[in-house]
């Protein structure tokens, strides 16, 4: 789980620098304080701001509840630990690459660039909630995990390419 929870990290970073990246956006769909927005570099960097924050408060939560959960203690190897992390950063650097030039081809929605972290979280979110009661059933919770995870990254994978390859936004 703490490889994951890195991993969603990763993708937060690259989705922070992202979002600031942007040029042409458009903010279709996008509310603040119940007012439709301008596609400004203000909004831009009100919005990146909030999602460093919030997705960074989601994240801060996890890691707690996931260093509580072990007693603060691991049986990873540091170094496989480490190793996972470096092939995370280059594949997520790799794909932020790519990213960026479909963003500077298109214009694409900041909303929706936006949103797609989030729906990494749920797994995560869902584990912790319903792991937590399979007391001393660490092997089904870490089953019910890898579940959930592949579901959610089989869905957002079909999603991205599909959606935000067309320059479509998600609809709420």
């Amino acid at each position: 789980m703490l490889i994951y929870w890195s991993q969603s990290v990763i993708i937060g970073i690259f989705n922070v620098r992202r979002m600031l990246a942007l040029q042409n956006f458009s903010t279709d769909g996008v509310r603040m304080n119940n007012r439709s927005v301008d596609p400004t570099p203000g909004i831009k960097r009100s919005m990146a701001f909030f999602f460093a924050i919030h997705y960074g408060f989601f994240h801060a939560v996890y890691l707690v509840f996931l260093l509580v959960g072990n007693h603060g203690e691991t049986s990873m190897n540091t170094v496989a630990f480490a190793a996972c992390i470096l092939a995370f950063v280059i594949n997520h650097g790799y794909s932020y690459r790519a990213n960026l030039e479909s963003d500077l081809a298109r214009n694409p929605n900041i909303g929706t660039i936006m949103f797609f972290p989030y729906a990494r979280i749920i797994p995560m979110h869902l584990t912790i909630i319903f792991g937590g009661l399979m007391t001393g059933a660490s092997t089904y919770a870490l089953v019910l995990f890898l579940l959930l995870k592949t579901v959610a990254d089989v869905v957002m994978h079909v999603v991205e390419h599909s959606t935000l390859r067309k320059g479509n936004r998600i609809r709420s």
